[in-house]
């Protein structure tokens, strides 16, 4: 798929499907989801390492608490981390789902920060 495609993909969906059941739903959260979540906040400006920061929050605080953040993610791309930890706080039941949210947005920080360095080398 093209980043457009990608981008269009309804994160929240995948979210409140893929972290609940093992198997294809949570194989295309950690992939094409992952992916388009790199996608959106990349083109909101936003760093890796803010995305690694917010799985730490995640990990410490819980889905939840992370929600409730005012800005989730620096500058514009607060509200789309917010529908995505929303999403996600939906479905969270326990402290080892929070690990998983966290597990994801490490996944999201490690396709952005290839997006990232792979933009910077072709400069």
């Amino acid at each position: 798929m093209s980043d457009d495609q990608l981008a269009a993909l309804d994160i929240e969906i995948l979210l409140r499907f893929g972290l609940p059941s093992e198997g294809a739903h949570r194989s295309a959260l950690f992939g094409d989801g992952a992916v388009a979540a790199a996608i959106t906040a990349d083109r909101l400006g936003v760093l890796p390492r803010a995305v690694v920061f917010l799985g730490e929050v995640v990990k410490a605080g819980g889905t939840r608490y992370a929600a409730a953040l005012p800005e989730p993610l620096p500058g514009p791309a607060a509200a789309a981390a917010r529908g995505w930890l929303e999403a996600a706080a939906m479905v969270v039941r326990d402290p080892s789902d929070d690990l998983l949210v966290a597990r994801w947005l490490d996944a999201v920080a490690a396709v952005l920060a290839l997006r990232v360095t792979n933009r910077a080398g072709a400069s």
